[in-house]
């Protein structure tokens, strides 16, 4: 409570994103929102253009491969595809930190990474599967 007398500046202020120093675990967790939001959004998207275009006709259908076959609908499976990994491991990530394992500074740091960069390199490794039939 304050008194009529204090002013706000006499207030303790909140930690502002200035005072935190950015690391790895700051990336994860914001990709790990980035992503799920994504999925849900876009994911939604591409799954009711496919099933409508399904449900109206063969040529509705055909349209609907011939933009997903394109070079902007190859962007948006791709995208796709990494979130999906992304927000996986940063999952599993999170069930590990539930445990109470992993919040040591060195050990968080590492995970932290790896997630960051191992589901790009599995997308690339899904991708490139796709396209040339293996690895």
């Amino acid at each position: 409570m304050t008194t009529a007398t204090e002013t706000p500046r006499e207030r303790p202020m909140s930690p502002h994103l200035g005072v935190y120093k950015w690391g790895p675990h700051m990336l994860v967790s914001i990709l790990h929102r980035a992503t799920g939001d994504g999925m849900a959004i876009v994911g939604t998207l591409v799954l009711l253009g496919w099933l409508g275009s399904a449900a109206v006709s063969a040529d509705a259908y055909a349209a609907f491969i011939g933009h997903a076959s394109a070079w902007y609908g190859q962007v948006v499976l791709i995208g796709l595809t990494w979130a999906f990994l992304q927000h996986m491991f940063s999952g599993i990530r999170h069930l590990v930190l539930d445990t109470g394992a992993g919040y040591e500074l060195k050990a968080n740091r590492l995970w932290s990474l790896v997630v960051a960069v191992v589901p790009a390199l599995l997308t690339a490794a899904i991708w490139l599967f796709i396209y040339y039939g293996k690895l």
